[in-house]
């Protein structure tokens, strides 16, 4: 099922230009958890005749498939003036894993495989790693690098915005005990189930990596103790801090800077 909705946005540049970026909700089916999932997919004007490259975006602990267009608005217009078509799935409290203990939670699955071949055969995107990108805010900044650096094949740069890219420091926190146990009783699915101890995965040129996390962020020690580890295993990536904490006044400013580095890497010569 899609439901169709037409935007409108209209810009100065010699009068004004009208721009008509379609914003789709679609429920798609994962076979992996035998459910419809629910996604946002913004596509822009230019789809109507070139294939587009995609950013897929993942929300963080409690948010849905609309959570980015409530934080970002103008993603409508931004999908035009740059060409790059958005989606937005729901991906639950999931942390966007295959849950070792709950059969039904395969978001992983969904996620860079699922997802991504249900997007590459229904719209007109570049069907290569070299047009896709991924990234999320929080428990989707952790959901973005687990996925990329898993699937190294499907998503050729990779973000996370505040992200939770340790989940160690927090057991009792956002329902990962319910995907991986309690941490006493689990200790090595916390171990293996966290974004910093995946770096190993990386080889030198296998993902375009931005990472950002403001500087009032309760997630800020892990995101710089990841820069470091990327750093010791020589993996090149961009890396910020700025002013912020955890909210959507931040995110509202911290994903422009995210789509300019991926829109770097898909036209890059």
């Amino acid at each position: 099922m899609k439901i169709k909705l037409f935007l409108i946005f209209f810009c100065v540049c010699s009068g004004y230009r009208m721009q008509a970026a379609e914003v789709d909700t679609l429920q798609i089916r994962s076979v992996s958890m035998n459910k419809e999932v629910q996604a946002v997919v913004i596509l822009p004007d230019q789809a109507a005749t070139q294939s587009c490259p995609v950013i897929y975006l993942l929300h963080g602990y409690s948010g849905n498939a609309r959570t980015w267009l409530g934080i970002k608005p103008d993603l409508p217009a931004i999908a035009d003036s740059k060409g790059i078509i958005f989606v937005c799935p729901d991906g639950k409290n999931s942390w966007y894993w295959d849950s070792p203990l709950v059969p039904d939670y395969k978001y992983e699955t969904f996620i860079s495989s699922e997802l991504v071949g249900y997007i590459d055969t229904h719209y007109p995107t570049i069907r290569d790693k070299e047009g896709r990108a991924i990234t999320g805010l929080s428990m989707g900044g952790h959901g973005a690098l687990w996925n990329a650096i898993r699937h190294k094949e499907v998503f050729g740069a990779a973000g996370s915005t505040s992200g939770g890219v340790d989940i160690r420091p927090f057991p009792d926190n956002w329902e990962m005990s319910i995907q991986l146990g309690e941490q006493t009783k689990y200790p090595q699915n916390w171990e293996e189930y966290t974004v910093i101890n995946q770096v190993h995965l990386l080889s030198k040129g296998d993902l375009a990596l931005i990472i950002d996390c403001g500087e009032e962020d309760f997630f800020l020690e892990d995101n710089q103790e990841l820069h470091r580890k990327l750093l010791e295993h020589e993996i090149d990536h961009d890396f910020i801090t700025r002013p912020g904490g955890h909210d959507n006044f931040y995110w509202n400013n911290s994903i422009d800077y995210q789509i300019l580095f991926f829109e770097k890497y898909f036209y890059k010569k």
